[in-house]
């Protein structure tokens, strides 16, 4: 306790500096000097264990790698093999487009009636309609040829050509009053429009719709539908009350 007091009373009278005594004696013992050596022994001590655990850790590392489970080596560089381009189906347009009223002329199956009626409607404009597309799975596009009448667009006849050693080949002919055949998905759909007696061209009784499908050499009938028009529509005026009118007086 004593020494409490003369420690607080040297502080209070600031006799004593960091350089030495300014005046009197040196400080009496106190618990100031204890503390001051403690703190600095702990630090040193928490200061040589951080570098301890950091020295193991270094340890740790080197162990590691001298191993070899985390040395792998050089990594390795993945070459990218050329990818082909994926093969695609013939094109729907050929090189060259044909002339459809010259490979008519020259076909022996087209009849001699469709060849006579083959003739311009004005100036160069014939009345042939010409598809392009892949039908029988050859390495070049598939030709549809559509014949038809001047005046009211009746067709007249339907051809299918296939391309083979360069030349175009005859491989469908269906020869008929109001026939069209399209390309669908693939696949020939004709049509052909049915007459009843009596009917004008205009307005048919109804249409088989025909869709055929390439088979090893020739086309084969898959589907066959058969639609029947309304006898009621394009037969002429239909009477029909008139609209009735109200006149502004009536109550």
């Amino acid at each position: 306790m004593a020494d409490d007091r003369a420690a607080d009373e040297w502080h209070a009278n600031d006799e004593w500096r960091a350089d030495g005594p300014a005046t009197g004696d040196a400080p009496p013992p106190s618990r100031f000097p204890k503390t001051v050596t403690l703190t600095a022994t702990t630090a040193t001590g928490g200061v040589a264990l951080a570098a301890l655990i950091g020295f193991g850790l270094f340890v740790i590392g080197c162990s590691t790698n001298a191993t070899g489970t985390r040395d792998e080596g050089a990594a390795s560089v993945a070459t990218a093999e050329p990818v082909s381009p994926p093969t695609s189906e013939p094109s729907a347009l050929p090189a060259q487009d044909i002339d459809p009223v010259a490979l008519l002329r020259r076909d022996p199956k087209v009849s001699g009636q469709v060849k006579a009626d083959l003739k311009p409607c004005a100036r160069d404009a014939y009345p042939v309609d010409t598809s392009y597309g892949n039908l029988t799975g050859g390495t070049a596009p598939d030709v549809v040829i559509n014949v038809m009448t001047c005046d009211d667009a009746v067709g007249l006849g339907t051809y299918v050509y296939r391309e083979s050693d360069r030349r175009y080949e005859n491989v469908f002919v269906a020869e008929e009053p109001a026939v069209y055949a399209t390309i669908d998905r693939g696949e020939l759909v004709v049509t052909r429009q049915v007459y009843a007696k009596g009917d004008p061209v205009s307005y048919p009784s109804g249409e088989d719709v025909v869709t055929y499908a390439w088979a090893d050499t020739r086309f084969a009938e898959r589907y066959r539908v058969r639609n029947n028009y309304s006898g009621a529509v394009g037969n002429g005026p239909v009477d029909a009350p008139a609209p009735s009118t109200t006149s502004d007086n009536d109550d």
